[in-house]
């Protein structure tokens, strides 16, 4: 019976992804540490982040505006399965807790990583704000989690 080898390697991946104009948008705002949503024509919905198309009524959303870094945490999870943080490259630490929060003033939910590692200190409910890296890019990464304001 032969022994099983490990082959070690680094595989390098080339690539460009276009946000599109909404989602450039949005990521711009990140780097300056805002929150940007869409607002439908058609019916009152404010979505985050800003989208071509209502996502109820399917009305044009041109308008983009501004809206407080602070939500609501409407769910959570703990998470224990470890992965590679597509923001540093590196295994994130485990375990980490991430939600669905919605932002004050918008109709939709936003997942991300929440800075509580204790699922038993959330609730739904919550109080959450945003909290931005110091450093920022203007990409998605800019944005480091939610923490609890309660």
């Amino acid at each position: 019976m032969s022994e099983p080898i490990a082959v070690r390697a680094t595989p390098e991946l080339h690539f460009r992804y276009a946000a599109g104009r909404y989602g450039s948008l949005f990521l711009r705002g990140l780097g300056e540490g805002r929150i940007l949503a869409s607002r439908c024509a058609r019916c009152p919905r404010t979505l985050v982040p800003p989208r071509v198309a209502c996502t109820h009524c399917f009305g044009k959303m041109e308008e983009i505006v501004e809206v407080p870094p602070r939500g609501t945490l409407l769910a959570f999870t703990l998470v224990a399965f470890p992965f590679l943080d597509p923001f540093t490259g590196v295994q994130r630490p485990i375990p980490y807790c991430y939600g669905m929060v919605q932002f004050e003033g918008t109709d939709n939910t936003f997942q991300y990583f929440l800075s509580e590692k204790d699922p038993s200190k959330l609730r739904v409910g919550q109080r959450v704000e945003a909290v931005f890296n110091e450093v920022r890019k203007g990409e998605l990464g800019d944005l480091l989690h939610f923490r609890a304001l309660e």
